[in-house]
């Protein structure tokens, strides 16, 4: 695949890097804030080759390439920064409508999560399949064996505040390696042994103006409400010091700013309201699992298609990082789980061979990768009992997981390939969630062999 060409044409036919606001990318989408929108035309751009499906969404434009638009994006970034690159990073919504804002806010989300979710995935497989491990006898907890991959898998955890303050840098328009570094004096060893052994609530002082202490490792809302003022301040000092100045006085006073700043003000409400959100999530999922499970399970394929799942990727991820574990990621597995069983149900029953093709990829594509957004947008938006079968799938077996408690020891996608992150120290967690996993399969496919016509055709 030529990505140079294809980001070229991609280019051309949203009206050139002029009309190009704001640009990130996700899993597997380009997605662009465009100024002007009325003259792109969403039929051109799903020809160009590569190129699976366009929607506007907000004024958002969301292309859908695949597991390989890191490659286009680095090819299409360079293109658009021939013009102004602060003007992208602050011109954020096109309209201004609150709906064109909470888009906005869920590309920059996006846009800092999105580079990290291949190291937190590999992180939760092998975290998954270091727990089995120890279970069945392989390995030693009290091993250096043990120890080396127990690291390897947790890490990623760990320094979140150093990764998170590079992504959203980026997305921000600030200095990433200063980013990093305010984010790794959060974790420094010295810092956190301020605390002793109170924890969280300690209290220092900084000039004499009081500093609650927390602990900042594998926090996640902190950092990026750090690096988002830090951003404004950046743009400030890098408009108006001299350049023969920039080297040393930006560094210097980002530094000597943002670190109190953040350790005084910013970094405890980041805690107490990273909490407060996840904790009102997990009360719920407590009072109402069966609920829950039925929503996510059912509604996830929802806000993927509209591109607005990546607002509760954050919850998860902190769930995952503080407690160990989280309830909504098997709601989500359960949703891909629908979705594979759709595609069983249509192979089964239609007899148009491009369908039936259309239908083992989705299943291999789901199954291997969980990356459910090209059945979705070629099979399911398209006919609609068959998206209302995936639904249903989803929401029943959502429902069952709900009701068992299951949980993941890790953020993942759900595909077979991430069944280690059910692996707990109880083996009723995994047996729930493969039971879970193969109603929404069986349920939905079902409901799709019923609903599907033998001449059914792959709607174009």
């Amino acid at each position: 695949m030529d990505y140079k060409k294809m980001a070229q044409e991609i280019l051309d036919e949203v009206g050139g890097p002029e009309n190009v606001s704001n640009m990130t990318h996700c899993a597997t989408r380009l997605r662009l804030t465009l100024k002007d929108t009325s003259n792109v035309d969403s039929k051109a751009l799903e020809a160009i080759d590569g190129v699976q499906n366009a929607v506007n969404k907000a004024g958002q434009y969301q292309i859908l390439i695949g597991t390989e638009v890191p490659k286009l994006y680095e090819e299409f970034e360079p293109l658009v920064k021939g013009e102004s690159t602060d003007a992208m990073t602050q011109d954020n919504g096109s309209s201004g409508s609150i709906i064109g804002n909470i888009f906005s806010a869920i590309s920059a989300i996006s846009a800092i999560f999105a580079p990290l979710l291949p190291a937190l995935a590999g992180s939760g497989i092998l975290r998954g399949l270091l727990i089995l491990a120890v279970q069945i006898g392989i390995i030693s907890e009290d091993s250096g064996t043990y120890s080396i991959l127990f690291v390897a898998s947790m890490s990623v955890f760990y320094f979140l505040p150093v990764l998170l303050a590079f992504t959203s840098a980026r997305r921000f328009g600030a200095s990433p390696y200063i980013s990093a570094l305010i984010g790794a004096s959060l974790i420094h060893p010295d810092f956190i042994a301020l605390m002793g052994d109170a924890g969280n609530g300690a209290t220092t002082d900084f000039f004499n103006i009081p500093v609650v202490l927390m602990e900042y490792n594998s926090t996640v809302v902190p950092i990026i409400l750090s690096i988002w003022a830090f951003s404004y301040l950046y743009k400030f000092l890098d408009n108006h010091v001299t350049e023969n100045l920039k080297l040393v006085v930006i560094p210097l006073v980002s530094l000597a700013i943002m670190v109190p700043l953040t350790v005084i003000i910013i970094g405890p409400i980041g805690v107490y309201s990273g909490e407060a959100v996840a904790n009102v999530v997990n009360w719920l999922i407590e009072r109402s699992s069966i609920l829950t499970g039925i929503v996510v399970g059912g509604g996830w394929s929802v806000l993927v298609s509209l591109g607005i799942h990546w607002a509760v990727n954050p919850i998860m991820i902190n769930n995952v990082s503080t407690y160990g574990f989280d309830y909504i990621v098997p709601f989500t597995f359960a949703c891909n789980f629908a979705v594979i069983g759709t595609t069983i149900g249509v192979y089964f029953k239609a007899k148009n061979k491009k369908l039936r093709g259309f239908a083992v990829t989705g299943l291999v594509t789901v199954a291997l990768s969980a990356i459910i957004e090209a059945t979705l947008f070629g099979l399911l938006v398209k006919n609609k009992k068959l998206f209302l079968s995936q639904i249903i799938g989803g929401a029943v077996g959502g429902a069952y997981l709900g009701l068992t408690k299951v949980v993941t020891n890790a953020f993942v996608f759900g595909s077979v390939t991430t069944f280690p992150a059910f692996v707990e120290n109880n083996s009723a967690n995994f047996i729930n969630a493969m039971i879970g996993l193969l109603i929404s399969l069986v349920v939905s496919a079902i409901l799709a062999y019923v609903f599907t016509r033998k001449d059914e055709q792959l709607a174009q």
